[in-house]
This record gives C-alpha cells, sequence and structure tokens, in this order.
C-alpha cells in the first residue's frame, strides 16, 4: 500500500499544475540518485517525490481485529498503522522556478488533506493499483529543525535542493488471512448464587 499511496500523491499532485503541461512535474523517485556518480548535475527538470521514513502508529496497535459473519466470528492479526514521511525536491534548472514549485505543492495539500477513495481520482489501470478499493489518509506539513534537515540532506548525499516535508498519517496495511474462526456467544445459561 506504501508505493499506491505514494503513486495516488503524484498523480493527485500532477493533476493540479498547470492542464496545458505536456509533461508531469512530479515523479516518484528517489532524490539520493538523481546526482550522477561523476557530480554532473542532471539534465531533469521536474519535483521528485520521495520517500523519506516510515513509522507505526503504536496508538492503534491494541485494537482488536475481527469481523461478525452472521453467527461465525472472524479473528485476524492486527492491522499495520503506518505513517510515511515524504519530500518534494525542486530540481529545477531554474532557482526561482524550484521556489515556484514547492510553493504549488503547499498549495495543493493546503487545498486538501484527506484523502479517500471517493475524493481521489488516480489511474486504476497502472501496475499495481487495480487492487484498490477503500482508503483514508490524511497529509500535513512536517517541519524539522535546521539540524534535522542537515542530517536528511546529509544522508541523501549533501546537495540540498528546495524542498517542503509532509506526513502521511495513518496507512492502514491488512493482508486477508484468517487466524482463526469462532462462534458468537448468543446466550448465557448459568445460576447466581448469592451467598
Amino acid at each position: 500500500m506504501i508505493f499506491e499511496v505514494l503513486q495516488i500523491i503524484t498523480e493527485e499532485v500532477n493533476n493540479f499544475f498547470d492542464i496545458e503541461l505536456e509533461e508531469k512535474p512530479v515523479s516518484l523517485d528517489n532524490i539520493a540518485f538523481i546526482e550522477s556518480e561523476d557530480d554532473e548535475p542532471s539534465d531533469s527538470n521536474n519535483i521528485v517525490l520521495s520517500l523519506l521514513h516510515t513509522e507505526e502508529e503504536t496508538t492503534m496497535k491494541n485494537i482488536l481485529n475481527h469481523e461478525i459473519e452472521g453467527t461465525k466470528v472472524i479473528y485476524k492479526n492486527n492491522k499495520v498503522h503506518l505513517n510515511l514521511y515524504i519530500m518534494f525536491s525542486a530540481n529545477r534548472n531554474d532557482y526561482k522556478e524550484s521556489l515556484k514549485s514547492v510553493s504549488k505543492v503547499v498549495e495543493f495539500f493546503q487545498s486538501k488533506r484527506i484523502f479517500t477513495q471517493s475524493n481521489t481520482n488516480f489511474d486504476r489501470d497502472l501496475d499495481g493499483m487495480d487492487q484498490i478499493r477503500n482508503f483514508k489518509f490524511t497529509v500535513d506539513l512536517f517541519t524539522p529543525s535546521f539540524e534535522e534537515m542537515n542530517f536528511i540532506w546529509g544522508t541523501l548525499g549533501g546537495k540540498q535542493y528546495p524542498s517542503i516535508i509532509y506526513k502521511i498519517s495513518l496507512l492502514e496495511v491488512e493482508r486477508d488471512v484468517t487466524q482463526s474462526e469462532g462462534s458468537l456467544i448468543t446466550e448465557i445459561n448459568g445460576n447466581l448464587k448469592r451467598n
């Protein structure tokens, strides 16, 4: 589901940019590999969406996962709830255009924070996107300190581009595998004794 969410966001942000552009400005890629090995500047002129970090949302960890079908209870392993940290980096040939691109990304997420299957358009014909049914996640601006930004860009290879970081919250990951089944308790028999 991580790829699918990032693909949905890529498509949605691309649709927000000027429709007359022939080439989609946002690409899903690793910003650390944009520069070539011989430190020559790359010819790419786009905005790169990269996954920085994933973390488990521990507050949702103890919720039981079961379904009731008729008189049967189906028990499954708990869902994994993830938070993703993503970065949009403007790799434009012109610095001013890079700043405008980052601003345009901020405008998009200011106008749309919650993504569901009913308010989101994406290409279901792409490889891996045809299995998506129900989803809901939120996207919030994440502002690291100067020290954290220095560490992030140092990890990614050193060269810093104009960028913005967002946190995607409560992405659910679940395989449809039954752990056990049981029957519903429909009545209680017994006597209550008072001493």
